[in-house]
């Protein structure tokens, strides 16, 4: 057997699929070991880079990986593709894995912490929780409506349909009156569960310097904190603030060539939970603007004066990203910027 300079894990659930390449890339081994053999065998080689594609357990198993002395690489998935050949099984994933991640230029994904996965958890399931109870809601809504019973979307109008509901006056038939409660004791279940994952969301974020820090920045409240925290890399994995930028989505999608660039709308191609609050954010922070006015002078106020808002709350999400990233790095409070910038 050759030496192992690398192996590429294809992974599953119970059966993985193994694939060693020497330095020369020539195949050193092709294995298929359960679930139960694989540390048991990575133990048993000489200390090599393991790699394998980004997925919902491949943060574990690296931390695994990695206490037996491994170095290990996790790549995104889309950038393993190209180096499929042609019939896609198994082995070849594997060896297309191995292939991709002796790339010099290969960019790899950082493996996080358990505590970091534990905290994007509790975000999620509220983020889960919050999904489901405006479905119940306007699942609601939308049963009554059939019955000529209409409400606003609010509090105001969840509370109109329970007392219709309760009020023995109304017209409804038994059955909707009594699906209607299942729907409302629903509703206040996962009501009280948000509120106690919000509860505890906000305990983690007090008891955390990091988005103590980032809390700092206008437009970044509590959620958005706590998914930075959750979702994000260690910042010194980025260069600079546009990297991070980039990371998360905000920048412009490029299509260049002939020496003349072409940029269109926002990539997405990144981490959506943070993108999505730093943009909600980002319009309260216009939103406030255009009711209390801005310094004149500033970037804020220029861009104010010849874009839509929703295009000025991207921008504005952008520079809050490069912001953060330097708030991290360099470990500082947000300052307000002065004059024009």
């Amino acid at each position: 057997m050759n030496e192992v300079n690398i192996i590429g894990i294809d992974l599953a659930k119970n059966s993985f699929q193994l694939h060693g390449a020497s330095a020369d890339g020539s195949v050193a081994f092709r294995k298929k070991l359960g679930r139960d053999r694989l540390l048991t065998f990575l133990a048993e080689q000489p200390h090599c880079i393991v790699a394998m594609e980004a997925c919902a357990t491949a943060h574990g198993w690296g931390r695994e990986i990695a206490d037996l002395g491994h170095a290990v690489k996790l790549i995104p998935p889309q950038y393993v593709k190209p180096y499929v050949k042609r019939q896609k099984n198994d082995a070849v994933d594997a060896e297309a894995i191995a292939e991709a991640a002796s790339r010099p230029t290969m960019r790899f994904v950082e493996i996080k912490s358990s505590e970091q996965q534990a905290r994007a958890m509790v975000f999620r399931t509220r983020h889960l929780f919050v999904r489901q109870h405006t479905q119940l809601i306007n699942a609601l809504r939308g049963h009554l409506a059939e019955h000529g019973v209409i409400a606003a979307k609010s509090k105001a109008g969840l509370k109109k349909l329970a007392a219709i509901i309760e009020d023995e006056n109304e017209y409804l038939p038994d059955l909707v009156r009594s699906m209607g409660r299942v729907y409302l004791e629903q509703i206040e279940m996962l009501g009280g569960r948000i509120s106690d994952l919000k509860a505890r969301l906000k305990s983690e974020a007090k008891a955390s310097e990091t988005a103590r820090r980032l809390q700092t920045m206008p437009g970044v409240g509590l959620m958005t904190a706590t998914a930075i925290e959750a979702f994000a890399p260690d910042m010194a994995s980025f260069q600079r603030g546009r990297d991070f930028a980039a990371w998360i989505g905000l920048v412009p999608r490029q299509h260049s060539t002939g020496g003349k660039e072409r940029l269109g709308k926002v990539s997405k191609n990144g981490q959506k939970d943070i993108r999505s609050l730093l943009i909600t954010g980002a319009m309260s922070v216009v939103n406030a603007a255009a009711r209390y006015g801005v310094q004149e002078g500033t970037w804020l106020a220029c861009m104010m004066g010849r874009k839509p808002k929703m295009l000025v709350a991207i921008a504005l999400a952008n520079r809050m990203a490069r912001a953060i990233w330097a708030m991290l790095s360099n470990k500082e409070n947000y300052r307000q910027p002065v004059g024009s910038v």
